[in-house]
Formats: C-alpha cells, structure tokens, sequence
C-alpha cells in the first residue's frame, strides 16, 4: 500500500499542486514562487539551528530587502492563504484515492472477517453476538473543524473531480477556493453547529450504515426484513443538548436540533421512496407508496403531520410489502425490505441526542431548591452534611417548587430541559434523546440529584421514567473512585428499581480528555482500563449489563489515534456488549467524512467489536506480570507528567507563550474556552481542546507523549527491558497504547521552538519537554524494535511527513510571530493576527490535532 501512496497521492499532489501559479490572482505567481524557497530556508534553518526570527529574517533580507515591514507581512499573510489552500489540495487527493491506498476487503472489514468466520465455523456464533452487539459513534459539540461550510462543499466536489482526473474541473475549483474565505466572520450558534454536522448524517452516515447492514445481512443469508437489531449501527449527536460550559445551548436549541434532525431524515426517506417507486408500479402496491409519499412530503413541507411517528410509517410500508407478496410474487421486494430497513434503523430522530451538564451546575441548582425550601439556615446545613445526608434530602422532595420561584434564570433553564426532553421523545421517539451525562461526575450523589431531579420533572405521574442517567468518570482520582461510586448506586433501592425497569442496562462515560490533562498519557489510559475492568466486575455481581461510553475525541492525546486497535484489544474482564465513542471536528471530515472512508472506519470498529469476543486470546487478556509492568510505567509516567505540570512556568507558559487564547477567537465553536466566569487562567476549568490544541499548534503534543520516554526508561534501569520487549509484541493494548504515542511524536517538531531554551522565564521548561521528547522516541523505537517511527504503519507515516513539511512555513511564521513579541516583550496586532491565521493551516493539515 505504501507503493500505491506515493503514486496515488505523493505524486499526484505535485501535479496538481503546479495548478496554483496559473490561478488567475493578484500576487498568486509571487507568492506560489517564493514559498518554496522560503519552505526550503526553513528546513535548512532548523538543520543549522536557526530561530524562526534569523530565518523569516534572513529570507526578507535576501528576497525582500527594500520593502516596507507592512510589505513583507502582507507577503506572509499571502503565503498562509497559500498553504492553507495546498493542505485542502492535499486532503482532497488523499481522500480520492482512500480505495487505493486501503484494502477494503482486507484485515477489519467486513468481509475479512465473514471469510474468517466461515473457515472456522462460526458463522452461528457471529449471528448470535450480532443480535445484540451495537456500534454508536457519537458526533459532539466539540468543533475543531476550521473549515466552514462552504469550503467543505468544495473539498466534496475536488475529491470528486480529482478521482475523476477531470483536470479542468480540478483548475476552476482551484480558482474557487482561492477566492473563497477560510474564516467564519462570527461564532457559529450551537444550532448552525448542528446544522454542519446534520450534513454527514445526510450525505454519510444515513448511506453508509445501511450498505453495511444490508451486505452483512445479504452475506449471512438472513432476509433483511426478519432482522430485529436495527441498532447494530447508530450514530450519536451531541450538538444542542450539550450544556456542559456552553451557556448558548438552551431548551429551546435542544427542541430546534431535534426538528432538523427529524427534517432530515424525513427528506432522505422522501428520496428513497421515491426511488422505490418507480420499481414497484404494481396494481395494489403502487397507490400505498404513492400515499406514503404524498404523507412523508406533508409532514415535512405542509406541517401535516401525516406520519407522527415511524410506526405509522412502517404499517403502511409493511401493507405495501403483503401486496407484493400477495399479488407480484415478490417481485422486486428487496427494494422495498431495504428501505423498511432505513425506517427502523433511522427512524424519526435519525441520530440519538444526549443532554450534558456539569455535576456543579446541579449541586447549585439543589442548593437554591433546598434555600426555597427551607431558608439560608436549611441550605448552610445542606452544604456542611455528608454525602449520605445530602442522598436522603434530596430522595425527600416529592415536588419541585413552582419555576417562577426559582431566582437564577439558569436554573430554570436547567429545569425547562427536563420539558426539551419530553418533547423531543414525544416528536421523535424515545430513541431521539433519552440519556443525560453527568459531566465531573464524583459521587453518587451526583448521579441521584440528577435522577431525582428527571423524576420530579419528565417521570412525575408515571411509573416508569424514561431517561437513562450517565456519570462520566474524567480524572485519575474519579476513575479510581468510580467502581465504589457504582455500587453505591447499585444498592440504592430507588436506583435499583428504575434500572431494572430500563432493562437492568447502566451506562457509564469514561473520557481520555479531562483525564489525560490531569494525569498524563500513559496514566490516563491505564486507568480507564483498570477502571472498566472493576466497573464490569462490580457490574456483573449485581446483574447489571454495563456499557462503556469513551470520551475519545480524535487525537491520541484525547484516547483517539486507531481505535479499531483498541477496540479489539480489550480482553475478557472488560463488558464487551456495545461500542460507544465520541468522535469530533477535523476526525469526523478525515475518517468519516465521505462513503468510502465512514464505510471503512464503521467496519473497523464493529469488526474489533466482534473479533474481540469471538476470538478471545491470551493477547488481549493481560497477565499479572503484564499489569505490574504497565501499572509501574503508568506510575512514573505519572510523576513525570505531574512534576512538569507542577512547575510554575507551566500555566505561565500556556497561557503567554502558546497560542492558547486565541483559540476563543477563531470563531470554529460557540463553545466558551473555558469553564467558569473566573478571570484568569485555572486548570481545572481548561478544556481539553484548547489544551491539546495549544501543545499542537506549538508542534510539541505534550498529552500524547509525555512521561512515556521516562517511564520506560525506568524499566530498563529495574533490569525489566527485555519483558518489556516481550509485553510489546505478546500485548495488543500495549501495542496500541505506545503506537498512538508514536503518532503524537511524529507530528511534534522542537526545532521549530528551540530558540526558548535560552528564554529567562520559560527555558529550563523547554528543556524537559526537549528532553522527554528525545527520550520517547529513543525509548520506543528501541521498545518496538523498530527504526524510525510508526515502521509498522508506512502509510500513516508517509501522510504525516508530507503534511507536516506543507505546514512547515506556516509553523515557522506562527513561531517568528510569538517570539518576536517574547523578545519585544509586548503584544503587537499583526503579529497576534499572523499567529491567528496560521492556527488554522497548521491545525487543518494535523487532521486529528486538537
């Protein structure tokens, strides 16, 4: 595959790439020549050891001696529109030629794996998993997408153009994007978010998931309509009921997003039905489909709600199907089954919403609810209780005080999303929004408050309330204390009975993000093993069906990298009955983004899914010489990355040297940056977006990497290096554990920030990180036995190293910028708005950066 890269892409770029000089632009020939010599002064520069400064300096001096220093900033503003449009370029012809530079038959699909089965006769045991194993990918609110719309609907049509060697659409679209603007002038609205994201769904995901179940099915020789598991596949939807920090996502938005949602997929099923209606023209069959698409276009353009749910939709459907039994001998039924199968799958939600809210937002709200009560004296003893106390107060409440009494207009709303979530299962179904997470979730006290809260509110009066309630487990210390929190929960008898009532099913959410922030790489990621392995333990003594929610995002740093590889190596003591992931911003375009690439990646992960419990091997179950090697990694690991995140140059760093507060003026998310309304810059309220983001753009990854170079550096010192060898190719999560890693490693580059070394106030910082650095890569590369990064995955490499040396000119005006005013010691606006415009380049071309 590696061959097919470089003709299929590498080359291909190179051809293409000559199209921008003839753009018919003022400046495009000046800019297009000199920014391979200044590319090329940047690699020379960092060889020799030069700062950004000496080399944009010493390229103005040679290139650009007589002009204004306006003059030469305008000549780099043009060169980061350049690039910028060369990273599209190169996003582009990757995706054309995905095809062929991944085996879609190979190892992960679909096929491999029925191939696989049928030799080992397991074909009976596949079906059997299949029955009630699911997949869902949730899209979030987290956007680090830089593109808008409008250029996403170029990168479509240049893919298209460009698979289609159709040169001259490839130059007119080429002109397009030269003339079309990179920026949104203003932050996106949490509604416009969802809109953007409602376009995969649309043009994706609606297509991809029901080719997959339609070919397992066809494969397996089960007939499409007698399948029952229509939730194999989903997708999950974050944007408009992720309140967590975002105080512009309101009840309102949630019952907005949940319209456009079900618009949508009213509009793709008003084209299939169309489509399927001029196979089946058939006496008896052809005046239902009529009627059905007459009813499907009521609903979504005359608000007559014709079809007010989908079980009205599919009797009519299902009418139509006897019919053609009946009268026609079946003929062309097929076309009818698969679209039957659409309906069940989609729906009229066509994605699962989720609400999120911070576990303080609602102790505040209780605490006001307590003081309506019963005074400031009630709420003062309130606070000071015990845990247990708090439990028995809040279960004491039968009924909430009227929402005109409550003061704090944001605990009203917080109640009033209690009413979205009624409406949204009243319109679209209970499959539409029927879990609530519970962000910074510490005790079980947090999981009741909220549940008590959903009784009161959407179960008042009935016997059975339908909302699922999901602690999610972020740091070290939650993650360790979640088994315990479980229990707790587990014995509470009001709980009890209402998860038994949900079909004795518990959720649990364990994100990488928070986690990672606080505990580093290696830390973070043993620790939501061990904290499934004891939370599906725990699980399994009390009867409850666990299912784990991964918080990944897209960047090793944040749990992402090749999930597939993680998916299949969690072993037996690790509950295996779903897959649920996030997934956010440039991963969902980059690996999801289109057809072919969705198809593949769904596959990817529904096949690690079913291998993992199929194929169970002493490869994904650790050993207990195993653990105690990876719990003493994680252990120094951990005091490295603590000790580096302790230094009191640390938040000074992030916050004056990275470009950290600029990611609240890129306008991608309606997202605040951070957390709480406190001045200042606190950790603990820092996002992990900007956080990873900020280390990437710096081109030094921190989150993905640090501690790992000296954790495995301490086993070799303990005389534990050769079974350290062993665990890397006896163990698959330890495989894809340090593999990840090796990604963040390849797309850091130091020499671009190595003038800090001599920087009075952030220099013996530098120096760790440096240090680390050199230390992962020397340590891994002798771990893995391999010879230079990612060797296993040449593919991967390729990609990186070419994106990498595009956004090399962009990486060294973003650094010019930052050290010029380190060294003026005062901000300049042309300088903060070059380092502005390079973060999307830079961010752009890392495709999972952030």
């Amino acid at each position: 595959m590696s061959k097919n890269y470089q003709t299929e892409v590498a080359k291909r770029f190179t051809i293409y790439n000559s199209l921008f000089l003839d753009l018919p632009f003022n400046d495009i020939y000046r800019t297009g020549t000199l920014l391979p010599i200044l590319s090329s002064k940047c690699h020379e520069g960092y060889v020799q050891g030069k700062t950004p400064k000496e080399i944009i300096g010493q390229f103005f001096s040679e290139l650009m001696l007589d002009h204004s220093e306006k003059e030469r900033h305008t000549l780099l503003f043009q060169m980061v529109q350049y690039v910028e449009r060369q990273v599209v370029l190169f996003d582009s012809i990757e995706d054309a030629a995905f095809e062929k530079v991944n085996d879609l038959k190979g190892k992960g699909t679909i096929t491999a794996l029925l191939a696989r089965v049928d030799n080992d006769k397991k074909k009976e045991a596949l079906i059997e998993k299949l029955r009630t194993f699911s997949v869902r990918l949730t899209l979030t609110a987290h956007p680090t997408q830089f593109y808008p719309g409008n250029v996403l609907g170029i990168i479509t049509d240049l893919e298209s153009a460009i698979r289609g060697n159709d040169l001259g659409n490839v130059n007119l679209l080429l002109q397009q994007l030269g003339k079309t603007g990179f920026i949104n002038k203003e932050k996106p609205t949490p509604y416009g978010e969802a809109i953007s994201l409602i376009w995969f769904l649309e043009n994706v995901f609606y297509h991809s998931i029901s080719d997959i179940l339609i070919r397992l099915l066809n494969m397996l020789d089960i007939p499409v309509h007698t399948w029952e598991n229509t939730g194999l596949l989903s997708v999950g939807f974050w944007p408009g009921g992720d309140r967590d920090g975002n105080p512009f996502v309101t009840h309102d938005i949630t019952e907005q997003v949940a319209d456009r949602l079900q618009k949508s997929i009213l509009k793709c099923f008003y084209r299939d039905v169309r489509k399927v209606r001029r196979r089946l023209t058939f006496k008896n069959v052809e005046p239902i489909l009529l009627n059905v698409e007459k009813g499907i276009y009521s609903t979504l353009f005359e608000n007559s709600k014709v079809y007010p749910n989908k079980e009205v939709l599919l009797d009519e459907l299902l009418e139509a199907r006897d019919a053609i039994i009946q009268h026609h001998d079946g003929l062309f039924l097929e076309h009818l089954d698969e679209f039957i199968l659409k309906v069940k799958i989609f729906g009229f939600h066509f994605a699962n919403m989720d609400i999120r809210q911070d576990s303080r937002k609602h102790d505040a709200l209780w605490e006001e609810i307590i003081q309506i009560d019963g005074g400031n004296e009630a709420k003062e003893a309130f606070v000071r209780s015990s845990e247990e106390e708090k439990i028995a107060k809040v279960l004491s409440f039968d009924k909430l005080p009227d929402l005109d009494a409550i003061q704090d207009n944001f605990h009203q709303e917080m109640l009033k999303s209690f009413d979205a979530i009624a409406y949204v299962q009243e319109n679209n179904g209970v499959e539409g929004l029927h879990r609530y997470i519970i962000s910074n979730a510490q005790s079980a006290f947090h999981v009741l408050e909220v549940f008590h809260l959903a009784k009161l509110t959407l179960g008042k009066g009935k016997e059975e309330l339908i909302l699922d309630i999901l602690p999610l487990f972020e740091t070290i210390d939650d993650l360790a204390k979640a088994p315990e929190i479980m229990e707790q929960l587990y014995q509470n008898e009001a709980y009890r009975k209402h998860l038994e009532r949900r079909g004795a099913k518990q959720t649990i959410m364990l994100g990488f993000s928070d986690g990672t922030k606080d505990g580093g790489y290696i830390r973070a990621n043993w620790s939501i093993l061990m904290a499934k392995e004891q939370l599906t333990k725990i699980s399994r003594l009390y009867e409850i069906s666990v299912v784990f929610f991964d918080g990944r995002g897209g960047p090793p740093a944040r749990g992402g990298g090749n999930m597939h590889n993680f998916y299949a190596s969690l072993g037996q003591h690790v509950e295996n009955e779903e897959i649920q992931v996030t997934i956010q911003g440039q991963t969902i375009s980059a690996n999801y983004g289109k057809q072919v690439s969705c198809t593949y990646n769904l596959e990817q992960l529904l096949s690690a899914g079913l291998e993992n419990h199929l194929y169970p091997s002493q490869e994904k179950n650790l050993l207990a010489d195993q653990r105690a090697l990876i719990d003493q990694m994680a252990d120094v690991s951990y005091q490295a990355y603590k000790s580096f995140k302790n230094h009191p140059q640390f938040i000074p760093y992030l916050e004056h040297v990275t470009p950290l507060k600029y990611f609240g003026q890129v306008n991608i998310g309606s997202r605040p940056l951070k957390r709480g309304k406190d001045e200042g810059l606190k950790f603990e309220d820092l996002r992990a977006i900007p956080f990873v983001g900020s280390w990437a753009q710096m081109k030094q990854n921190i989150p993905g990497f640090f501690g790992v170079g000296t954790a495995l550096e301490a086993l070799k010192e303990a005389g534990k290096f050769d079974q350290t060898k062993r665990l890397y190719q006896d163990s698959l999560f330890f495989r894809s554990l340090l593999g990840n890693s090796m990604q963040s490693l390849a797309k850091s580059f130091y020499p671009a920030t190595a003038y800090l070394k001599d920087n009075p106030n952030y220099g013996a910082l530098w120096q760790i990180m440096h240090k680390e650095y050199k230390k992962s890569i020397q340590m891994l590369l002798e771990v893995s036995g391999m010879d230079v990064l990612l060797q296993d995955n040449p593919v991967s490499r390729e990609s990186i190293a070419i994106r990498e040396k595009i956004v090399l000119p962009l990486i060294t005006i973003q650094q010019y910028a930052i050290q010029s005013m380190l060294d003026e010691g005062k901000e300049d606006p042309v300088l903060q708005k070059l380092i502005l415009r390079t973060m999307f380049g830079i961010i752009n071309a890392a495709r999972n950066a952030a």
